[in-house]
């Protein structure tokens, strides 16, 4: 009888976090709330986070990777209790990853195909991502600033805006 107990109790804990979640941003980053974990995010922490975002897909068709992840970030701390206004995330855009935040008419002139991450770059922003794409990158990579996709900003450089943010206190990640 306590065997069944257990393994209906143990039933339970995985038929409730099986449920995917895209609680604010829909379009990626879907994950599952773990009511029974011992260590989950702070609800009232504010959140201030700056990343580094260096890599991109291996075919141009598909999304970013990276921006997917700071999907799953921000749904993660909200499933968690983090109020959105908690969360001040900073992407520092720059090497393979430039690319991910140019326009659609840039995208289409490159790979000849429509660019899958404004769809999601659009999400984050409106979640107040800032985005910012390495100035440095944009040059040595070809890309006119003005190919940028709306809403994301020129920054000096990676390296600077990663410095600038993580003197300010920022938690810095990688992705």
């Amino acid at each position: 009888m306590k065997c069944l107990i257990v393994l209906l109790s143990f039933a339970r804990l995985v038929a409730i976090a099986q449920t995917a979640q895209n609680p604010v941003i829909k379009s990626a980053g879907t994950v599952h709330d773990i009511p029974y974990a011992t260590v989950a995010p702070d609800p009232s922490l504010s959140y201030n986070i700056v990343i580094d975002i260096t890599s991109g897909p291996h075919n141009p068709g598909q999304m970013n990777p990276s921006l997917e992840r700071v999907a799953r970030l921000i749904n993660l701390h909200v499933v968690g209790g983090v109020p959105l206004e908690n969360l001040h995330i900073v992407l520092a855009v720059h090497s393979a990853s430039a690319v991910a935040v140019i326009n659609n008419e840039a995208y289409q002139n490159r790979f000849k195909m429509d660019n899958p991450n404004l769809n999601l770059i659009a999400e984050l922003k409106q979640a107040g991502v800032k985005i910012a794409a390495c100035g440095q990158t944009l040059i040595m990579r070809g890309i006119d600033p003005m190919q940028l996709a709306p809403g994301v900003e020129v920054a000096t450089s990676m390296i600077t805006t990663f410095t600038t943010y993580q003197l300010k206190g920022y938690a810095s990640m990688k992705f």
